[in-house]
């Protein structure tokens, strides 16, 4: 990612599930000082836990202060806020009900002190779906948890890199209701709200956008099935009418396979894993999750917590630190437009 330098940029973070790689990254991350002059980190979690893994994984040089309050973070220090009283069992590679809690209350602090002004950005480290739910988290992921606490109306969630950005209509949900998920209505505001972050948050002007059909060969002419001629390519026409750059329906695989990728500055997926399996082949460990469309700005790295490497000194920190680049970017984009 581009470097931007800071203007003391104050950039809310979640520790993620305890037991798993976020805080590795985390560490790694800032154990190189530079970072510090990007941002000021305020990381909400336990020092406890950082205390767990600093000797675990030898980092001695991450150096941190506990805070109280954002308010008292100091620039080119680590801070932390404790976000639960009691001693915590860390058990790397685990799952377990403690580390859900503790990354949900992690979350809600740190968006809390986005919604209070404490802090001007969100980077979030992964959680376990599964066990971060509760009466207070009852969806499917960060993207719609984060929709419900900023109430956005209409958000998508984008996976970015340097050479390609990935939008989808739908987003965590099972395969089988895709199909009776998207209308017309849904794509044109999904290339309503990718185009105007392609534009004011990557200062790209007069983006174009490629739509993915939803069928193998986009339908094959009907062949294949109806979606592409029915929804998706009126869905085009309209946007095209509004002024939005945007062609298809392609084939997936013929598109993310070709040269004329490069000629497009974001793709639109129908569902979660035609977008993301190809992301995530080319871009896995620099790619970054934005959730474009929010009030505030909001990133993370493109990993889960990836139990089975958590606390082996394995996990590359490449996909955090550039979320933390491209939030501060975008920041900036926002406050100069």
């Amino acid at each position: 990612m581009n470097n931007s330098k800071s203007d003391n940029i104050k950039a809310a973070i979640t520790i993620g599930d305890i037991n798993g790689i976020g805080p590795e990254v985390i560490i790694k991350s800032f154990a190189n000082e530079k970072l510090l002059e990007l941002c000021t980190p305020i990381i909400y979690g336990s020092s406890q836990v950082f205390e767990f893994y600093k000797g675990v994984l030898g980092y001695d040089n991450f150096k941190f202060q506990v805070i109280s309050d954002a308010n008292e973070a100091v620039d080119h220090k680590v801070n932390v806020i404790e976000c639960w009283d009691e001693k915590i069992d860390v058990k790397p590679g685990t799952a377990t009900e403690m580390g859900g809690k503790c990354a949900l209350l992690s979350l809600n602090s740190a968006i809390e002190a986005v919604q209070d002004t404490q802090a001007d950005i969100l980077i979030t480290a992964p959680v376990n779906k599964h066990n971060i739910q509760s009466e207070q988290f009852s969806v499917s992921g960060h993207t719609e948890y984060l929709k419900r606490k900023f109430d956005g109306e209409n958000i998508i969630m984008l996976m970015c890199s340097e050479e390609l950005k990935v939008g989808v209509v739908t987003g965590h949900i099972p395969l089988k209701r895709v199909s009776e998920s998207i209308n017309s209505e849904l794509i044109v505001q999904k290339l309503k709200v990718f185009s105007h972050s392609l534009i004011n948050d990557f200062g790209i002007s007069n983006p174009k956008i490629a739509v993915l059909g939803l069928n193998p060969h986009a339908g094959d002419s009907g062949l294949l099935g109806s979606e592409e001629e029915e929804i998706i390519v009126p869905a085009i026409a309209r946007a095209n009418e509004e002024g939005i750059q945007a062609e298809g329906p392609f084939s997936a695989d013929g598109l993310f396979g070709s040269k004329s990728l490069k000629l497009y500055d974001g793709i639109l997926a129908m569902y979660h894993d035609q977008g993301l399996i190809p992301f995530k082949t080319l871009a896995f460990d620099s790619g970054v999750n934005f959730t474009a469309g929010l009030s505030v700005v909001r990133t993370s790295p493109d990993h889960g917590v990836a139990y089975d490497i958590a606390g082996k000194n394995l996990a590359s920190e490449e996909s955090f630190v550039n979320a933390l680049y491209m939030a501060c970017n975008i920041h900036h984009a926002r406050a100069h437009a």
